[in-house]
C-alpha cells in the first residue's frame, strides 16, 4: 500500500505530466476536496466522480503545470501530511507563464486521498490567464455572512512550545497586541508571505515591528477562529489552519482562510511561511487596486 508521501508524488507527477484522466483514481470514492481560499468563495468537492470532472474539465483545458521544490511535512497523525511546493506553469489561453506557491493538507487512508485541503495562488493564476479583472470584481462584490464566533478554546500547550507560540501569535493578532508580537520571533528570522506578490522576506525583529505597527494602524477588527494545528514529526515545526473573521475600517465584514508553517526554536519563531488570502482581504479593505499594482506590468488588467 502506498504511503501518504508516495500518493502525493503520484498526484503531483500526474499533474506535471498532464495525465488528467488518471488522477481521480488516487482519491477515495467518498473523498472531500476543499479549496478554502478559492475566490470569490471557498469551494468543496465531494466524491471521486466530481474530482474527475474537476481535473479533466477546467484544469486540463486551462493550465499546464510542473511541480518543483516540494517539502513534505509528515505529522504526528500518520494519515496526514502537509506539502509545500511550487508550480512553474503556463495559462493555455494566453500563453503567459507563471510561478506560484502552493500548500496542501492531505489525509491518506488505505492508500487513497480521503480528504484534501488545497491552497493555491489564485491571484497569479487569474493574472496569467487574463481573468483577473472579472475575478477581482467578483471578489469585491462578494460580502460574506459571518457566523457567530465560537468561544476561544483554552490552550493546553506549553507557552514556549511550537503549538503554544503559534497560538500566542494567532490570538495575539486577534487581541491587537501589536507591540508584543515581534517578541515571539527570534532576533534573526525568516518570515515570508508566498501569496503576496513581490513581498520581501522579513529577517529582523525591527522589520516585524514595522510590519505589525502598520497592521495596527489599519483599524481592522478581527478574531481568529477554527484553529487546527498539525504537529510535525520534526519537533520544531508546526502547521496551523485558521480563519480570520472581522470587519475592516470601512465596516465591511470579511472572513479569510490562512495556513501558516512555523519553525520554533527555543520558544522563538525562526522561520514562518504565512499563506494568507490577500486577495479577499484587499477587496474587503478597499485596497484591491493597490494589490494588483504589485503584479508585473504585463499582468495588470487594463480598462
Amino acid at each position: 500500500m502506498p504511503t501518504p508521501r508516495e500518493v502525493f508524488e503520484r498526484l503531483s507527477e500526474g499533474i506535471s505530466e498532464g495525465r488528467w484522466e488518471e488522477l481521480s483514481a488516487l482519491y477515495a470514492e467518498d473523498t472531500v476536496v476543499e479549496h478554502p481560499q478559492r475566490p470569490p468563495v471557498p469551494t468543496r468537492i465531494e466524491g471521486r466522480a466530481i474530482v474527475h470532472e474537476h481535473f479533466t474539465g477546467g484544469l486540463a483545458q486551462t493550465l499546464r503545470m510542473r511541480r518543483r521544490n516540494a517539502v513534505v511535512h509528515e505529522t504526528t497523525d500518520p494519515e496526514v501530511i502537509v506539502v509545500e511546493y511550487d508550480y512553474s506553469g503556463e495559462a493555455l489561453n494566453t500563453g503567459k507563464t507563471f510561478e506560484t506557491a502552493n500548500i496542501q493538507v492531505l489525509r491518506i487512508r488505505d492508500g487513497l486521498i480521503a480528504g484534501s485541503r488545497d491552497y493555491h495562488d489564485y491571484f497569479q493564476f487569474a493574472a496569467a490567464g487574463g481573468s483577473l479583472a472579472p475575478l477581482a470584481e467578483a471578489v469585491e462584490n462578494t460580502i460574506p455572512e459571518l457566523a457567530p464566533l465560537p468561544e476561544r478554546p483554552p490552550s493546553t500547550a506549553a507557552p514556549d512550545s511550537p503549538r503554544g507560540v503559534f497560538e500566542r501569535l494567532v490570538y495575539g493578532v486577534s487581541d491587537g497586541k501589536w507591540d508584543e508580537l515581534p517578541e515571539l520571533y527570534a532576533p534573526e528570522t525568516q518570515v515570508s508571505h508566498p501569496f503576496l506578490p513581490n513581498s520581501a522576506t522579513m529577517k529582523t525583529r525591527q522589520e516585524l515591528r514595522d510590519h505589525f505597527a502598520l497592521a495596527g494602524e489599519l483599524s481592522i477588527q478581527l478574531q481568529a477562529r477554527d484553529l487546527v494545528v498539525y504537529e510535525s514529526t520534526d519537533p520544531e515545526v508546526v502547521i496551523g489552519e485558521f480563519d480570520y473573521q472581522g470587519t475592516t475600517e470601512t465596516g465591511r465584514p470579511f472572513r479569510v482562510s490562512n495556513i501558516f508553517v512555523l519553525r520554533v526554536r527555543d520558544g522563538l519563531i525562526v522561520e514562518s511561511r504565512d499563506y494568507g488570502d490577500h486577495l479577499s482581504l484587499a477587496a474587503a479593505s478597499g485596497r484591491l487596486k493597490e494589490l494588483i499594482s504589485l503584479l508585473p506590468e504585463d499582468r495588470i488588467p487594463r480598462p
